[in-house]
């Protein structure tokens, strides 16, 4: 009997959380007997719980969550048809040397970059930026802070 009665009541929390939009709504509900929770955030940050915060990645059909992250600039040109080309080309000496990183080449008004990598941590970005360093074919190598995506 206690373990029918043990797992009824896991059943009836299972479903009382499912039937909660988001876990903040479930933090704050005032219930006779227990403590209450108040929390004060950027109405922002609430619009973000639980919602699909997920893009595209491409053609390839996954999804991935965009955040604030580090990337590899290894190239930063004019905006020349050069530049442009030089932007590619590097992009193409990326994937030759590290097939697994990603590379992203666009033009952000005035210049052609050319970044790798979608780190979550300045280590990892550094560690990765040791390794371009080290063959000694990029030579305008730094680290950036911009929005990443994570794959999913």
């Amino acid at each position: 009997m206690k373990r029918f009665n043990l797992l009824l009541s896991i059943l009836f929390c299972a479903v009382g959380m499912m039937a909660q939009n988001n876990i903040l709504q479930s933090l704050e509900r005032n219930l006779p007997g227990q403590g209450k929770v108040t929390i004060h955030q950027d109405a922002r940050i609430a619009a973000l719980i639980g919602s699909d915060q997920l893009v595209p990645a491409g053609n390839d059909g996954k999804r991935v969550l965009k955040v604030t992250g580090y990337r590899i600039q290894l190239y930063a040109g004019n905006n020349t048809g050069l530049a442009k080309t030089e932007a590619h080309e590097v992009g193409t000496r990326i994937k030759q040397y590290f097939p697994e990183l990603p590379v992203y080449t666009f033009f952000n008004s005035p210049r052609w970059l050319c970044r790798a990598g979608d780190f979550s941590s300045i280590e990892e970005a550094d560690a990765m930026m040791r390794r371009l360093r080290a063959t000694g074919v990029f030579k305008e190598v730094s680290i950036v802070k911009e929005q990443i995506n994570i794959p999913l």
